[in-house]
């Protein structure tokens, strides 16, 4: 197997996961809260990753002391946050509309973008985004864009916009991040995620009183914990050494297409004719910023 083909497995592994990771949230709902499959997976993800990287943390110590706060966010936020909210999500609406919603993340992004740092765009991006947007409304409203005017969106549906606006605002933010080993920057990452986990998860105890997993629960946990959190994040890292960040890229756009499989395989979710339409919807828009992309400008 050449460079490069590892470098695609590595990538294909890595986004299967994160796609896993919406079915897993589905899957968990009635054995496992949100806030407690979140702090669970983080408690897991944090010992795994400071067993492999204290050396690493001990060198880059000065670096990451000046930027403790930051690093923290990154955590608290992109990873925290998210999860929660799209674990609070799926106990309201269906893993396939998660999946295919999450798609807007790269359109937010490209908004963001324009909007704060004036990134330069193309007609053709500007086109593609918008597919992309009207696919993901589609979905929010179950096929009929009316719901969005009278704003009767399914309340989980809701929740995975939410979602969308935290994971494009944490990736956007990531342009300032300091120059670190992949060790160190996935260790301080994932303490800022155990850290904010701690008072959602007492919030969650407050209001619902303690609700502890059951074997399944426990079981969706260490996938989480080892799985998106871990094994997704090394092997994209591996993938962007060997093909580029520009190529490896483009297959983040997989991730709603495996959650989509593997909702309909795993969960035995209905795929609708709005589904299939926002889908096509979603995957044209994505081809046509992308192949924009490449062009000279």
């Amino acid at each position: 197997m050449t460079a490069v083909q590892k470098a695609y497995l590595a990538l294909v592994i890595a986004t299967l996961s994160w796609g896993g990771n919406t079915v897993a949230g589905k899957f968990a709902v009635g054995h496992i809260t949100p806030s407690m499959l979140t702090l669970s997976r983080w408690v897991l993800a944090v010992t795994l990753i400071f067993a492999i990287s204290v050396p690493q943390l001990k060198r880059d110590w000065p670096v990451l002391r000046q930027h403790i706060p930051l690093l923290i966010g990154y955590g608290a936020i992109g990873f925290t946050g998210f999860n929660f909210f799209l674990y609070s999500a799926l106990q309201y609406t269906s893993a396939v509309n998660a999946a295919i919603e999450q798609a807007g993340i790269p359109m937010l992004i490209f908004v963001l973008n324009y909007i704060l740092f004036r990134t330069r765009v193309a007609a053709a991006q500007i086109v593609g985004f918008a597919l992309t947007l009207v696919g993901v409304a589609v979905t929010a409203s179950h096929g009929d864009l009316m719901r969005l005017v009278n704003l009767t969106v399914n309340f989980g549906d809701g929740l995975m916009l939410v979602c969308v606006i935290i994971y494009a605002g944490y990736t956007v933010a990531l342009r300032w991040k300091p120059q670190l080993h992949w060790k160190s920057m996935m260790a301080a990452t994932a303490v800022g995620a155990l850290l904010a986990s701690i008072p959602v998860a007492a919030w969650e105890i407050s209001r619902v009183g303690v609700q502890w997993p059951d074997t399944r629960g426990w079981g969706i946990a260490v996938f989480a914990g080892i799985f998106p959190s871990l094994v997704s994040q090394i092997l994209f890292i591996k993938g962007v050494e060997g093909i580029g960040p520009n190529r490896a890229g483009l297959f983040i756009n997989m991730i709603p297409a495996f959650a989509t499989i593997l909702s309909i395989a795993i969960l035995g979710e209905r795929l609708e004719l709005f589904h299939i339409v926002a889908i096509v919807l979603v995957l044209a828009g994505i081809a046509i910023a992308e192949w924009r992309r490449k062009q000279p400008v």
